[in-house]
């Protein structure tokens, strides 16, 4: 296991707009405050949802899309750089009415109501590839 520490530094909590990307968002927000690095926890509701599932057989992304009304029950992600942009990695868990989920990384959907909250981390965390997982992950 590689680590290095890291102070705490501005916190942040933000409304996201109504109809808006998700993940944009955050984005977005990370962007407008000059977050280079941070963690997040988020809840609300979509309209619809894109998630991905990494196949680590194959190590390529599916893409699962559900086009119904979702609360996002659990979403918890960080904020770093990827090729020259900020970058949200975004998992969540978003149940149905009957109270079954969903989840995995949460790739885009559009907002119906949601509040996030951003910690950033005194630090710039710049992704790189990893030959091993052929993704792009933090340089420790």
């Amino acid at each position: 296991m590689d680590y290095q520490e890291l102070d705490g530094g501005r916190e942040f909590v933000a409304g996201l707009d109504h109809g808006a990307d998700w993940r944009a968002e955050i984005e977005a927000l990370a962007t407008d405050a000059g977050v280079d690095a941070g963690f997040f926890v988020a809840l609300g509701a979509v309209q619809d949802v894109e998630l991905f599932f990494y196949d680590q057989d194959r190590q390529e992304y599916d893409s699962v899309v559900f086009d119904e009304p979702l609360e996002v029950a659990s979403c918890v992600g960080n904020v770093s750089w990827l090729d020259g942009e900020r970058f949200a990695h975004t998992h969540a868990v978003c149940s149905r009415a009957d109270g079954s989920t969903v989840a995995g990384h949460l790739n885009s959907g559009t907002v119906f109501a949601g509040e996030v909250y951003l910690r950033e981390f005194d630090a710039h965390l710049e992704r790189e590839h990893d030959e091993t997982t052929d993704l792009d992950l933090w340089p420790l």
